[in-house]
């Protein structure tokens, strides 16, 4: 699908910031699990932090190509970043479309400039692929709310200085599910220790225990009872987000293949010359664009209004390729593939979460089947 010069200009320059700023640091944030505030920093001034926040607060507003375009990009540098940086949207997304003039006046124009980090606090311990499962609860007190409860698997959990909150006001019922804004230095406010997972290990994922934390009521977003439909509505974005991730991932694992298979030498010749190897490397670049072409189409479904459908099928074949293609781009290494000095191990265990994160497969099959039954 054709780009607009504006877009393939975004590209372009997400591309090279990539390149030339991001991938450098990847192996050595992975290896110390240590997110690289620096680019973060680098992110804001290219304003990719404003992304989803209108321009009237300082934001870039992008249409949803061109967020996918950036989030496909910044993912061939590096997932966790793209990880933190989609999170990051998510919450400014939640406050733009569904805050009040105040709200957006308070919160969007910091946020737009990269600090206070936002988290999307939605998953449970006990409810994650099913949130109308979820435990935590909002009372109302007068002026306030009071919180209790704890979600789990949230992204920026350390770095975060706003949370976009998903809470029921009465424990018992689902219909509740109600979306609020809390300040991450709220007392009895928790941030549980970071998670030690299989990739993405640069990004910080904890838990959060809210304990009688008291949030003014001018901080709920939705009217009570409409957060769950506004997490859906948000989350539609969302996975064409993870879809590009996964597209960026493939690219990259994509790249470092084709690279090593013409530096590689075997039984006198480079290994990109065995007819086995080049089938993987033709299939694999086959997969990478049919799931790039997808995620696009799902995006200006998305720019026309809808596109939940096609979100879903975008992030279902994307993340399978991203898996795909990264286990591949192992095996072509053989042995380098499997140690951590090179790119291609790192890209295959960070791969693995854009199979699971913001709707596993199987929530995306159930969606997708949803749609075609009715």
């Amino acid at each position: 699908m054709e780009l607009t010069d504006e877009q393939a200009a975004i590209r372009d320059v997400v591309r090279r910031f990539a390149t030339e700023e991001i991938r450098p640091t990847a192996i050595e944030a992975d290896r110390d699990e240590a997110f690289p505030e620096d680019v973060w920093d680098g992110l804001a001034e290219l304003d990719l932090t404003s992304l989803t926040v209108p321009e009237e607060y300082g934001g870039y507003d992008a249409d949803p190509v061109t967020y996918s375009l950036v989030n496909e990009e910044v993912a061939y540098g590096m997932l966790a970043v793209a990880t933190a940086l989609s999170v990051h949207c998510l919450a400014t997304s939640c406050i733009a479309e569904f805050g009040g003039d105040e709200q957006k006046a308070r919160w969007l124009p910091e946020m737009a400039a990269g600090r206070p980090v936002g988290a999307f606090g939605l998953s449970e311990p006990h409810a994650g692929s099913n949130p109308a499962e979820m435990t935590t609860e909002a009372v109302r007190e007068g002026d306030e709310y009071v919180i209790n409860g704890e979600k789990q698997w949230i992204t920026n959990g350390q770095r975060a200085g706003v949370i976009i909150l998903f809470a029921k006001t009465d424990r018992t019922d689902p219909s509740t599910i109600t979306q609020f804004v809390v300040p991450a230095d709220a007392d009895g406010l928790t941030v549980g220790e970071k998670e030690d997972k299989l990739g993405l290990r640069a990004s910080d994922t904890t838990a959060l225990t809210f304990d009688d934390v008291r949030i003014p009521a001018e901080n709920r977003l939705t009217e009570e009872g409409r957060g769950l439909s506004a997490a859906f509505h948000i989350l539609t974005g969302g996975r064409i987000g993870i879809a590009s991730q996964s597209v960026g991932l493939a690219q990259c694992a994509l790249e470092e293949a084709l690279a090593y298979s013409q530096e590689r030498e075997q039984f006198g010749e480079p290994i990109a010359e065995i007819q086995t190897i080049r089938h993987k490397l033709a299939e694999m670049a086959t997969r990478t664009e049919a799931a790039r072409q997808l995620t696009r189409y799902a995006a200006r479904r998305r720019a026309d209004g809808d596109g939940a459908l096609e979100a879903s099928m975008a992030k279902y074949l994307a993340s399978e390729a991203a898996m795909h293609v990264t286990n591949e781009a192992v095996q072509i290494h053989g042995g380098y593939g499997y140690v951590t000095e090179g790119e291609v191990e790192r890209l295959y265990r960070d791969a693995k979460i854009t199979e699971i994160y913001e709707g596993t497969t199987e929530i995306q099959k159930k969606v997708i089947a949803r749609h075609l039954l009715g």
